[in-house]
């Protein structure tokens, strides 16, 4: 779990991204690469701490391959109240 304030932000705007990416037509393949994209630039800036960067990969790669975090809500039949 996450607990550091900047790390938290960090994975907020990477699983929204994550999500606006699905429902432009991204596939897991791209969802992976930008993420890798991602943490690479967070190490080459030394933003946060590396331990931090590895947990934030870890939880990310665990919202990626979560299939229900990119389900598509069925809508629900309407219910006749007359």
């Amino acid at each position: 779990m996450l607990q550091d304030a900047n790390t938290i932000r960090h994975y907020q705007k990477i699983t929204d991204t994550f999500v606006e990416f699905w429902n432009r037509g991204y596939r897991f393949d791209d969802l992976r690469m930008y993420l890798d994209g991602y943490v690479a630039a967070l190490r080459n800036s030394n933003a946060i701490e590396s331990y931090l960067i590895n947990r934030l990969e870890e939880e990310s790669f665990r919202f990626l391959y979560d299939t229900s975090n990119f389900a598509v809500p069925e809508p629900q039949p309407e219910t006749g109240y007359y």
